[in-house]
């Protein structure tokens, strides 16, 4: 695949100018600045003629061990010196405010005003994300370098901010199959101005609805959403864990998926459902890919995983979140993520649909070794430079004994399962094999 499909559009410049749109947004776990960033999202999908179903959920309403939260507005956060002299603005760079304070307004001195500001004293040059979701506090965060460099004497910090009985706001689309078996593909979004976690799977995920609006044949409902982390994910599951249970054969988890450095998979607790197998598959294809265990969690794979919801969702990274140096810090920016990074993920999704639209148990139709060449599946030349691509072939049609799947024959082949389906494909065509439904996982 190349970055550009055949009606012309540069898909990866197309994301990486989407990121830029919502990059400068102050989003939280709740607010306005996630219903603006759904409100630019949703105009991108409109275009195929598809909308996001967008959902409020009031603020005290129970889900699962949790409450939603009061709502967050903020609508400016300072530091001013004695000559009027702003230190730092969150117009400049809204990871300047801690996330949900509470308001302020007050003069302190430079010890006083020490007990409130956050930094990152290992990154100097950095300003840290920091929140205070569940305890009401006020702060500010600066690079320890600044802080370093203030003199004494008084600082007027000021926070103009309200909690107040609002909701909770997540996106969701789907987009129906032939059957109501389903994929879903999720990401956050409620991380301010961080390009890589968080802008890159938001943007992902809507250019993936359009290339399956797109698909002459589904054979699986798809199911997207947006949502903001952990409560967003704990909402979610509160009012659809049942029919998710019932429904869902796999799902990813889009965490920070626009840099070009590697390709990750964060496996389920047990690493054995059909979406680590699919999506491992994929990512074996590629040049660098990583794999790590539940242990190294992070996203909302924790909330899908946790005991007695038990779905097979994944998560996929480019460089997982806590490997980047840049990962919670203003180094995060827009020079972070790339439109070939952001379109190798979507590239890599592309080829998971196929795959998992292709996906059955294969058998292959007759007995002892078919005779290929009668069919033109075989070189009427036999020589050594073509003997590899053959053996593929030969590899496929030797396993296919009615018990492997796509994935499991990528496993034993070792070719990425994107590259065997026009193999898959002339073998069933010429009624060489047959493919029986995927059995449950």
């Amino acid at each position: 695949m190349s970055g550009t499909v055949n009606d012309g559009r540069d898909i990866g410049r197309e994301m990486y100018d989407l990121a830029g749109k919502i990059f400068p947004i102050c989003r939280s776990i709740t607010g306005n600045g996630v219903r603006e960033t759904f409100r630019i999202l949703d105009e991108y999908i409109a275009e195929d003629g598809i909308r996001f179903n967008i959902v409020e959920v009031p603020s005290g309403t129970k889900v699962l061990d949790w409450t939603v939260p009061k709502e967050w507005a903020i609508r400016a956060a300072y530091i001013e010196d004695e000559g009027g002299n702003r230190i730092i603005d969150m117009n400049d760079n809204n990871l300047h405010v801690l996330g949900y304070s509470i308001p302020v307004d007050k003069w302190v001195t430079l010890d006083e005003l020490k007990e409130c500001v956050y930094t990152q004293p290992d990154q100097p040059d950095v300003i840290p994300y920091v929140t205070s979701y569940y305890k009401e506090r006020y702060g500010f965060c600066m690079s320890q370098r600044q802080l370093d460099s203030l003199p004494e004497g008084k600082y007027h910090l000021y926070i103009d901010s309200s909690l107040f009985d609002g909701s909770l706001t997540y996106a969701e689309a789907v987009i129906p199959g032939e059957t109501d078996e389903e994929l879903m593909i999720t990401s956050y979004s409620c991380h301010p101005s961080m390009a890589n976690d968080e802008c890159s799977g938001m943007v992902v995920v809507p250019a993936l609805i359009r290339y399956v609006q797109s698909m002459k044949n589904r054979r699986y409902t798809y199911r997207f959403l947006l949502n903001p982390e952990t409560i967003g994910a704990l909402t979610y599951l509160s009012f659809n864990m049942d029919h998710l249970k019932a429904k869902l054969k796999a799902g990813v988890v889009f965490s920070c998926v626009g840099d070009d450095r590697d390709y990750s998979i964060i496996h389920t607790r047990y690493g054995n459902t059909l979406a680590d197998r699919s999506l491992t598959s994929v990512i074996r294809g590629r040049e660098h890919y990583s794999e790590y265990t539940f242990r190294d969690r992070g996203s909302d794979e924790r909330q899908y995983n946790a005991p007695g919801i038990d779905l097979p969702v994944v998560s996929f990274c480019r460089t997982k979140h806590d490997v980047f140096p840049e990962y919670h810090t203003s180094a995060d920016n827009m020079d972070m993520i790339s439109p070939e990074g952001l379109y190798g993920t979507y590239e890599v999704m592309v080829q998971w649909i196929q795959c998992m639209e292709a996906n059955g148990k294969y058998k292959i139709t007759v007995l002892g070794e078919p005779q290929l060449g009668k069919r033109g599946l075989y070189p009427t030349v036999a020589q050594k430079t073509n003997y590899d691509g053959i053996m593929v072939m030969r590899d496929i049609i030797a396993y296919a004994d009615g018990t492997n799947d796509l994935f499991d024959l990528s496993a034993i082949t070792g070719v990425p399962p994107y590259e065997m389906l026009p193999i898959i494909k002339s073998l069933t065509e010429n009624g060489l094999m047959t493919a029986e439904e995927m059995v449950n996982i």
